[in-house]
């Protein structure tokens, strides 16, 4: 799978290609991470998870920001009962799959039941893909690579699965490709990032928050129903326009409709906010030719700081950080050491509830649950079948203001 992240900020600084550290040769942190880096953009990884750990890019007012969450060591994700899937590859199947069941050729599997309490399996179970140490097979200045192998019956699953996820760093561009390969049996294998984002990197001296950050899901129509425990019922909802599932008629707020009626329950149970699958509402032509826009656009008024997101995946999962309550730390690169001005207290070094936000490309969730939807000819792989599907993206820089425009989501 290959996935194509494109950043930009609004203004071009002359300061940005000097930011890029390192020489000729890659290399390894005391801290445990992997560096690569390239004009204007830099990045640390680790093997636990395949993970992103840090990036780093400037933003309008000349200061480069760290904009993804995670840990200040390496060590600490394997370690920190904190750790919610922070930007790695979860695997072998990406969000949820309900009862922790599935049927493939007549014969029912059991997952592990990690999530609900039980109820269903997130990420591929307790000892997940992102919860994993992958070996790191290949490293140069601008690039890694990452191999795992899964046996079989691990976390339930059937068969063996090979994977290799390479991340490259070219000019203000973020490359990802996923492949995983079904050696023995027939297998689930849907694979997505996790990552958190925050365009500001916590710095904005008005507030924490990614509320403020926009939103845009120009082919975003539809979205799979879900039960209260955010499992697929088998029936595909609209996005009515201007409805708070509208992320298709024009970039809005993440917060825009925070007070409303409508949005509490979005997210599940007692929820406010956004835990939702969108259906990339795209015809043939634009399928095939998926690099030519970006189905997800997400952009920070105060930094400047725009990621656009190309795919050639057929969902979204948006998840607006409903869930933290002020007990997973900021980076040292993150926040503020002390108050942003002299008028307010100085603020918990934390990530506060709606302090990110988590956009992962993926297939229709549990369509291995839902023939009635055809997605398990994607989901489901054996030996022989290649592998999974992906996209790509990249970062650049630009001048202007927030890119908008209208979408067709319901076309």
């Amino acid at each position: 799978m290959t996935m194509l992240w494109k950043l930009a900020t609004f203004i071009l600084l002359p300061v940005l290609a000097a930011s890029v550290a390192g020489n000729n040769a890659p290399t390894v942190r005391p801290d445990g991470k992997y560096e690569i880096c390239s004009e204007g953009i830099r990045g640390y990884f680790i093997p636990y998870g395949a993970s992103l750990s840090n990036l780093f890019i400037h933003d309008i007012h000349g200061a480069e920001r760290d904009i993804v969450l995670g840990f200040d060591n390496a060590t600490t994700y394997s370690t920190s009962r904190l750790h919610p899937h922070l930007n790695g590859v979860p695997g072998r199947y990406a969000n949820r799959i309900k009862n922790g069941t599935f049927e493939i050729d007549g014969t029912t599997y059991h997952t592990d039941l990690n999530d609900n309490g039980g109820l269903d399996t997130l990420h591929g179970g307790k000892n997940g893909w992102d919860y994993r140490n992958w070996t790191v097979v290949a490293h140069t200045r601008d690039s890694i690579t990452f191999s795992l192998v899964d046996e079989d019956g691990e976390m339930g699953f059937p068969g063996q699965v090979v994977s290799y996820v390479t991340y490259t760093l070219t000019p203000f561009q973020w490359h990802i490709r996923m492949t995983a390969f079904a050696t023995t049996k027939k297998t689930p294998i849907m694979l997505s990032s996790h990552t958190y984002w925050n365009l500001d990197g916590f710095q904005n001296p008005s507030t924490p928050l990614a509320l403020d950050h926009t939103l845009h899901l120009p082919y975003a129509g539809f979205r799979p129903e879900v039960d209260n425990i955010l499992i697929p019922t088998g029936y595909i909802l609209s996005n009515k326009q201007y409805s708070v599932n509208d992320w298709w008629t024009a970039p809005k707020p993440l917060g825009a409709n925070l007070s409303a009626a409508e949005l509490r329950g979005n997210c599940g149970w007692n929820c406010t906010g956004y835990d939702n699958c969108y259906i990339l509402n795209r015809n043939h032509a634009e399928s095939l030719n998926w690099d030519a826009a970006p189905v997800a656009t997400l952009a920070s008024p105060w930094s400047g700081i725009q990621v656009d997101i190309y795919t050639e995946q057929e969902a979204v999962q948006i998840y607006t950080c409903n869930n933290m309550n002020g007990t997973l730390p900021l980076k040292s690169t993150q926040g503020f050491l002390s108050s942003p001005n002299n008028s307010t207290p100085r603020r918990p070094r934390t990530t506060p509830k709606y302090g990110c936000v988590v956009i992962e490309v993926e297939d229709w969730i549990d369509g291995i649950n839902h023939p009635e939807w055809g997605r398990q000819g994607r989901q489901i792989l054996g030996p022989g079948t290649g592998t999974g599907t992906g996209g790509q993206g990249r970062m650049c820089l630009r001048r202007g203001g927030v890119l908008g425009g209208e979408g067709r989501g319901m076309g």
